[in-house]
Formats: structure tokens, C-alpha cells, sequence
């Protein structure tokens, strides 16, 4: 992984790279961020940098041996812990989950422990990085770096460390190796030990701008840029929702909400009804996206009417609507409106009759888009 292959987060990767150049690469980093975010292409690309041989200006070379091997997972001075889960053909050591690792992380960075679950197998089990990866670890950092300035471990969801593995971490934070560089990557810091903590140098990472987001499913997934507008202010930020999503949707969002807001507020019921058949016909995952997107609509009409500044990025299709949309969303209705629309959700994702749930919210939202 290279920077260069990373959308966005100038910020970050400037601060990364100037640690090399300055020589104040801390033993023990943790790259935090929500998940679907950056932090762990991130912290592939500062493990790139660091053992390149032919270090460029904003990045690493990409051709060098050392690129070469850690773009394919398979440096041998590069190391990897992530939660796994006994199977009944391996022991729940990360090391014995490295092929299905490889390929997992080469095909998408920015996917969830769920995914990994499901890609070894795991069915209903709950991963974790178990006691004996301790042992393994201890003895990992007691060898010397085989070919490269820095021996590195990167640690997947720390989180999930068991006590016992947790405390093997801290002891080599407290007493790093020579030459060794660890990098944690966490969703929940906050479930860390905060002796883990106090021994690391946090590096933030930002969730992706709904800019970001636009470019990368435009790029990799090949949509419109009305549709990549609505899958980013669906994901939020969130760029293993934001693929999702552009296989999901099977809709235009915005049109199909302008349409609904305008039946509501002249109260047709008969068009009303005739456009719930409709909203059948999106299907369940369809139609919970689709109330997702109402809500953000809502939440950013809301703010808009306070100040148009807090918005941000609004898709330039979309701008008139929410200009005078917002003359109807105020204080006194946007809770009731974002209650029925979760409401509506809530009902949906149960399996409630979509039309009948569509046609009783149209009439709670009619007669709350007329509050003074």
C-alpha cells in the first residue's frame, strides 16, 4: 500500500512522513478511527514508507524489493496479529490465518471485523486475539530484523486483545525491542487499557469527506455522481458502506424523496397510495436505505435553515431543494419528522407491511410539514 493509493487525508499522511524524515518514529503508534475509514490503509502505507528503499518526497517508490514484498503481505520483517477463532482445521493463532489475511486485505482495506469473520469461517463465533498469541509474540520481537531497517507488527483491532495478550503488549511497550516498530489499529481506543495508551502515539483518523467518498465508489465502483452524492451522505465516511451501498441501491433516493415530500405536503392520498406500491418495489434493503437517506435529508435541511455553513457539502443537484425545503423544517417539527422516519425504519427492518408503512407515515409527515 502506498499513500498515493489512499483518497484524501493529506493532513495525515504529511504527518507520517515527516516522522521518518525528522527520525522521530515512535516504537508504538495507534492509528484510530471509526470503521470504514483510513486507518488501517494508513498504517500500511507508513509501514511501506518506513522500510523503503528509495524513499520519494510524498511517498514510497512502489518498486523497490521491500515495496514489492509488503504490497504482497509477504515481507518477512512485515508481521500481522488480527482476531481469529478456532476452526476445526486451525488453532486460533493469526499466523495460521495469514493466506486468508493476504488475500482479505489485498482485495479491500476498508472492510469490518465482521467481513473478516465471515471470510475464515467463523459462522456465529466471536474473534479475538487469544492468550497464546502472547507467547508468539514475545518470541517474534526477541529475533532480529531479517532484511530491513525496522522489524514491524501491525496489531488489527487491539481491542479484541485477551488479558493476557494485552499484557504481553504492554510489557514490550514498556521495554520496546531494538528496531522495532508497532503499529495498533483500532475502531474502539477506548476499550484499550489506558496503560496501552499512555504508551503510544495516537494518530487520529479522520472519517472520509463526503468529497472522498464521491470520488472513491466513482472510481471503483463506476457510478454517476448523483448516485455517489447519495451513497456518501449514506455512508458517512464510511467506505465499506459506501460499496455496499453502491450495489444495493437500485434507486435514485432523491428524486423518489422530492417526489414523496411534495405528495405529502399537498396531502394526495390517492397518489400517496399509488406511490407506496412503489416503495414496495424497492425491497427491504432498499427501502431501510432509503429512509437512511430521508433522515440525512431531513438532518441537513434542518441545519441549513439554522446555517447554510453547517451543512458543508451539499451535491449541487440537490441544493435548490434543500434551500426551500428548509422554509418548512424548523424547530418545532424535525424531532417529529425524524421520529416517524425511525419509526418507519424500525417497522421496515421488522418486517412490517411496506406499503401500509409508507402510507402511515406519508400522513403523520403531511400534517407535520404544515407546523408554523
Amino acid at each position: 500500500m502506498q499513500f498515493s493509493k489512499i483518497i484524501g487525508h493529506a493532513e495525515t499522511k504529511q504527518l507520517l512522513i515527516n516522522s521518518v524524515k525528522n527520525r522521530h518514529v515512535a516504537h508504538a503508534q495507534l492509528f484510530m478511527g471509526a470503521e470504514g475509514g483510513a486507518n488501517l490503509a494508513l498504517a500500511l502505507a507508513y509501514a511501506t514508507y518506513l522500510n523503503c528503499e528509495n524513499k520519494q518526497e510524498t511517498d514510497s517508490c512502489g518498486a523497490c524489493s521491500s515495496c514489492s514484498k509488503i504490497n504482497k503481505l509477504v515481507h518477512p520483517d512485515m508481521h500481522f496479529i488480527m482476531p481469529v477463532v478456532n476452526t476445526p482445521k486451525k488453532e486460533a493463532l493469526s499466523q495460521n490465518f495469514l493466506p486468508e489475511w493476504r488475500e482479505f486485505l489485498l482485495e479491500n482495506p476498508y472492510r469490518s471485523l465482521n467481513d473478516w469473520l465471515q471470510f475464515i469461517g467463523a459462522e456465529n463465533k466471536q474473534g479475538n486475539i487469544t492468550k497464546e498469541e502472547a507467547r508468539g509474540l514475545l518470541r517474534l520481537v526477541s529475533l532480529k530484523a531479517f532484511e530491513a531497517d525496522f522489524k514491524i507488527v501491525l496489531i488489527w483491532l487491539p481491542e479484541l486483545l485477551n488479558p493476557t495478550s494485552a499484557n504481553a503488549l504492554l510489557k514490550l511497550l514498556e521495554e520496546p525491542p531494538a528496531q522495532t516498530i508497532f503499529l495498533l489499529v483500532s475502531n474502539s481506543p477506548e476499550k484499550l487499557l489506558a496503560t496501552i495508551l499512555s504508551r503510544t502515539q495516537l494518530v487520529n483518523v479522520r472519517a472520509f469527506t463526503p468529497e472522498e467518498t464521491m470520488q472513491y465508489v466513482q472510481e471503483n465502483f463506476g457510478v454517476d455522481e448523483a448516485k455517489a452524492a447519495q451513497v456518501a451522505q449514506l455512508s458517512e465516511g464510511n467506505l465499506r458502506l459506501a460499496g455496499q451501498l453502491c450495489t444495493e441501491m437500485t434507486s435514485d433516493y432523491f428524486e423518489f424523496f422530492v417526489g414523496w415530500m411534495r405528495l405529502c405536503f399537498s396531502e394526495k392520498l390517492a397518489n400517496i397510495i399509488k406511490m407506496s406500491e412503489d416503495f414496495q418495489k424497492l425491497g427491504r434493503e432498499n427501502q431501510k436505505n432509503f429512509l437512511q437517506y430521508a433522515l440525512s435529508v431531513v438532518r441537513r435541511v434542518m441545519l441549513f435553515g439554522v446555517d447554510p455553513s453547517l451543512v458543508g457539502f451539499v451535491p449541487p443537484a440537490e441544493a435548490d431543494f434543500v434551500k426551500n425545503f428548509s422554509k418548512v423544517i424548523h424547530a418545532n417539527n424535525v424531532a417529529l419528522l425524524t421520529n416517524e422516519l425511525n419509526q418507519a425504519h424500525y417497522h421496515i427492518e421488522r418486517n412490517a407491511n411496506p406499503k401500509m408503512t409508507f402510507v402511515d407515515i406519508s400522513l403523520a409527515l403531511a400534517k407535520y410539514l404544515k407546523m408554523k
